[in-house]
């Protein structure tokens, strides 16, 4: 029995608008996210007018002009359809004022117009020193979920009227990108800390009691393109959901000039001897040091110069100088010795030392910056890490994981460890000596830690007990990418201390279920290309010659990694047309309900005996997918989802062919498909490396929900992004 349908492009429906994007940002000296382009161009509906930066803001002469191309929602542009837009509360959160609520103060810190940084420093290095807490790594399914159970099982306890601020990453990006030109990527997503991570956070201490929370951080750039910004990646909209204040650390008297100016810089006395002797601190930061309570919420990355970014690179973003005016627009003097490295590679020269020396002149600063605005506990969103350099290169870990802790020293040495760069030879052999980040060892150097002694907790712990994978690449001519069963890398792979003794059952990070522990090694698909002049007929045959030289992949495992039997078999190829599909079923039933027509999407088809296809068409955002299904009958259905977002398009049309064999008698079928959509054939380039699951639904009673990687979730739950293969995009 054979069914066939033609070819299903864009569907005629009332789509929603667009998101409006943002305009490329200037590119970032060293990449430490400090200095994006404005945004420019006519204001429209959904994009504010860009602000004229004042005179004195220029930057250097060495930093790029502003790009005049607008970018488009990268999701949208993968798609080919536009996505939902972000929700706009009716009342806009507090950006501005209203943010610092006036406590009650005892034995402060703070004069009328600045700080004792000498009394902060020492009360913070004696903390520090004494810190043996453990660093918590907790495994999870989503950011939501793992801001809350990080910040439960590491924020100090307080009185419920204690004011707490949250510094999340929000800047920690270079540009912003055309998604259209970029292969989906929108230059933002997965550089910053996800909003629901902070929500999770937020939600957790609203269960504790606490009423005054604020959020804050500094990018280094005019009011309205902090307002755009946060619009843009929803901090605005959690915010105001949250009912909590979000506020810009960049103020010196040029826009924010209402209520308790909350962003204002103070000035800091007693650090003349420091690395930064201009130091400024603003006044929310300097309110919740003196009075509060403080919570850096990172994401976990690597990054092209300081290799990680945690805990003590987060601080950055806390940085103001007095150097020149604006004071928020200095933050490149951090590592203004990394210019005559850049200028020499410029120039076609390769000066390591010269890399070295402002890599450390780098550290030592930042210290300096850690040691008067030491956070009371570092909550890292790992959900998931993204290995790479942080900025262009991404590569997200296998585990959704959260990282905590109340030294952010130790919590910066478990990151490093997470991310395959604690105690690297391999790293050594690039950065003269250094085994870890130089930040991670000289902050162990200024407080005197050992840090091989850290003790571990929770249940993601046991996820350092064997080689972790590496993947970076660094501003130097360099990179590391090693997985585990690989060969060694040039130097050796890392080595972390010897594993800790197992825990009983019912310890922290004991028994566990068989849900944690390293993943087993993600299964890859081949697209082999199909050559010029020679056509696939989607006829539900499969006997087309190119078939035969596409590499089939096969599975019978279900979602949690049991056998069951039950084979299939998938084979790709592509061409400038899109990706071809082939589905071989064994042991098939054949539950579908034939009198629904082929022709027409069909809804909750995952119901019925069904193969679904889930393709990441931007390995950069891993929880943008697609989702095709396709039944042995021809039926389908098919949908963009956002998870970040928490958006489904159902509009978005994976522009199918499809045709389907069934033999009921030897209980087979075959599934023939061509997908044509923008967004999918826009990804394949060749060598490319998609991220991609696939799965089965099979049978009554039982039901069968089987996985080609297995996403080992307790119930059947197919939308777990960091559980994908992938599948290569063969030259």
């Amino acid at each position: 029995m054979n069914s066939k349908r033609t070819s299903h492009g864009p569907r005629a429906r009332r789509l929603p608008s667009a998101i409006a994007a943002l305009p490329a940002l200037l590119a970032a000296l060293a990449g430490c996210g400090d200095r994006q382009r404005e945004p420019a161009g006519p204001a429209g509906p959904a994009t504010p007018a860009a602000a004229q930066p004042p005179p004195d803001a220029a930057p250097p002469a060495s930093v790029a002009a502003p790009a005049s191309s607008a970018a488009a929602s990268s999701f949208a542009a993968a798609s080919a359809h536009p996505a939902v837009p972000t929700a706009v509360p009716a009342a806009s959160s507090d950006v501005v004022a209203g943010a610092s609520q006036r406590y009650d103060a005892g034995p402060s810190v703070i004069a009328s117009d600045s700080i004792d940084g000498a009394a902060l420093r020492k009360r913070h290095v004696a903390r520090i020193k004494a810190d043996d807490s453990p660093v918590t790594v907790l495994r999870g399914q989503g950011p939501l979920e793992l801001g809350k159970r990080i910040c439960e099982a590491v924020v100090p306890r307080r009185p419920a009227s204690t004011p707490v601020l949250l510094k999340p990453n929000i800047c920690g990006f270079d540009s912003v990108k055309d998604p259209a030109k970029h292969r989906g990527d929108d230059g933002v997503t997965g550089r910053i800390t996800q909003p629901e991570f902070v929500r999770g956070v937020v939600q957790c201490l609203k269960a504790r009691g606490h009423t005054k929370i604020t959020i804050a951080e500094g990018c280094g750039h005019s009011h309205r393109f902090w307002k755009d910004l946060v619009q843009r990646t929803g901090y605005e909209a959690m915010a105001a959901e949250e009912g909590v204040p979000l506020v810009a650390m960049d103020d010196d008297g040029v826009y924010d000039v209402a209520g308790d100016r909350p962003g204002q810089p103070l000035a800091i006395r007693g650090i003349q001897a420091s690395h930064v002797p201009t130091l400024l601190m603003p006044r929310v930061l300097a309110e919740h040091l003196d009075r509060g309570l403080f919570l850096s919420l990172p994401r976990i990355k690597m990054h092209r110069y300081s290799v990680i970014s945690a805990g003590i690179k987060g601080m950055q973003g806390t940085v103001m100088l007095s150097d020149s005016a604006p004071a928020y627009k200095q933050k490149w003097r951090m590592h203004r010795e990394l210019r005559p490295y850049l200028d020499s590679r410029s120039a076609g020269q390769e000066d390591r030392a010269l890399y070295l020396s402002s890599l450390r002149i780098f550290a030592e600063r930042m210290v300096d910056v850690l040691e008067i605005s030491t956070p009371d506990a570092v909550l890292g969103d790992g959900a998931p890490a993204m290995g790479g350099d942080g900025f262009q290169v991404l590569r997200p870990t296998a585990e959704m994981v959260a990282i905590g802790g109340t030294n952010p020293v130790r919590v910066d040495r478990v990151v490093a460890e997470l991310m395959g760069v604690w105690n690297s030879p391999a790293l050594a052999r690039e950065l003269g000596g250094h085994r870890t980040s130089p930040l991670i060892e000289a902050a162990a150097k200024r407080f005197g830690l050992d840090l091989q002694a850290t003790a571990i907790t929770g249940d993601g712990a046991d996820l350092l007990k064997s080689p972790r994978p590496v993947h970076y690449k660094a501003m130097a001519p360099f990179r590391l990418d090693w997985e585990p069963g690989q060969a060694p890398l040039p130097g050796g792979p890392a080595k972390g201390p010897d594993p800790a003794p197992q825990p009983a059952p019912g310890a922290p990070g004991g028994e566990h279920g068989g849900e944690r522990g390293a993943a087993p090694a993600k299964p890859e698909a081949y697209a082999a290309a199909l050559p010029p002049g020679e056509k696939v007929t989607i006829d539900g045959k499969a006997d087309d010659a190119a078939w035969s030289r596409a590499k089939a992949v096969q599975w019978d495992t279900d979602y949690a990694g049991k056998r069951t039997g039950l084979l299939t078999r998938a084979r790709f190829l592509w061409s400038k047309d899109g990706l071809y599909a082939l589905f071989e079923l064994s042991s098939a039933g054949l539950n579908t309900d034939r009198s629904r027509p082929v022709g027409v999407e069909r809804k909750r088809l995952y119901e019925e005996d069904c193969v679904e296809l889930f393709l990441t068409p931007a390995p950069a955002s891993p929880e943008r997918y697609f989702e095709v299904e396709l039944g042995p009958f021809g039926h389908f259905f098919d949908i963009a989802v956002d998870r970040g977002a928490r958006r489904e398009d159902t509009a978005w049309s994976s522009g199918a062919t499809i045709a389907t064999t069934q033999s009921a008698s030897a209980r087979t079928a075959v599934i023939e498909a061509l997908l044509t959509a923008p967004g999918i054939v826009q990804a394949l380039a060749p060598k490319a490396r998609l991220p991609m699951n696939l799965y089965r639904m099979e049978g009554k009673a039982p039901r069968h929900y089987l996985a080609w990687s297995p996403p080992r979730t307790k119930k059947p739950n197919f939308h777990v992004p960091e559980a994908f293969g992938a599948l290569v995009i063969e030259p």
